[in-house]
Formats: C-alpha cells, structure tokens, sequence
C-alpha cells in the first residue's frame, strides 16, 4: 500500500488515537427471559470500572418489554437479544429482534451512567460499537446455526439457540 492514496475522509490520526485506547470489555449472560411477549436473550457488557447492577438489568428489561410489545407490527419472530452496556461514556441498551425475511430490527437506547431512569431512544442512524457488535455477531450465528440451519424440533433448535451464549472479555 506504498502507493495507496487515502481519501481525505480517512483520518489517520483519529484512527491511531483511537487504536491506541482499545481494550478488553467484560462480555456476561444474564439468562433469557420474557419480556414483552419475546423470548429475550440478555447480555451484560461493561467497560474498565463499570459494572451492570440488578438495577439496570430491570431498567434494561422494562425498556425492552416496552418496546417488544409492538414487535408483531414490526414483523418479529418472537425472538430478542438484550444487550445492558455500562460503557466508558455512559449507558447503553440495544434490543436485536429477528424480524420476518431473515432481516432484524434494532433499537438502541442511550443516557448518563448509572441513571437507567434517563434512557431514551438513540439518535436516527447509531449502531453498535465494536464490543456490542461482537455479541449481535455471535447471536446472528447462533440464530442461523441452531433456529434456521437447524434439523430438531423447534423446541429443541430453542433450547440450543438458548444455551449457545458468548462471554469472556472481548477487545
């Protein structure tokens, strides 16, 4: 790549720094559970220092439950993955639902640290960091090799999507 010109929208000098403060985050399940008519799948993720508390996992559920109710208007399977991030700049919740023709939907859900009570809706257009992106990745693969790839009943290929959970810290 000697010879490569970057475009001018390649900032190399934010894309260094940013190298530069990469580190691991603590990846935890939290068990699947009913909410708002869903089978939802949950996961803590927390930055250096942070910890997700009984508190936010509640906040987290209700949101999610909120949110699921309508998830038949949206085309949802009955499917969710709950994702309660204590992050370095604050907290985050996203709801991935598995919608018909093989398509998800996303919620995500933003607020200052530790005050679950101010969630609210992100802004149009946000999307997973690379720590929550590493959970929905291994969820889309849990989906397709235990529900769509699957040769069991579908109360089987459940219970093996159920169990099939990541955790550990992830960089």
């Amino acid at each position: 790549m000697n010879d490569y010109e970057l475009p001018a929208a390649v900032d190399t000098e934010a894309l260094l720094s940013m190298s530069q403060g990469h580190h691991g985050r603590t990846i935890r399940t939290l068990g699947t559970q009913e909410a708002g008519g869903h089978l939802v799948k949950a996961y803590s993720l927390e930055a250096p220092g942070r910890t997700v508390t009984e508190r936010d996992t509640a906040a987290a559920l209700r949101i999610a439950a909120a949110h699921l109710e309508l998830g038949r208007a949206r085309g949802s399977l009955g499917l969710a993955v709950l994702i309660v991030h204590a992050g370095g700049d604050g907290d985050y919740i996203l709801v991935h639902t598995w919608i018909e023709g093989h398509m998800s939907d996303l919620a995500v859900f933003t607020g200052p640290a530790g005050q679950p009570d101010q969630l609210r809706p992100g802004r149009a257009g946000l999307a997973p960091c690379v720590w929550e992106a590493a959970i929905i990745a291994h969820e889309r693969d849990a989906f397709s090799r235990h529900i769509l790839d699957g040769s069991a009943t579908i109360t089987n290929r459940l219970a093996a999507w159920n169990d099939d959970t990541l955790t550990g810290s992830f960089r």
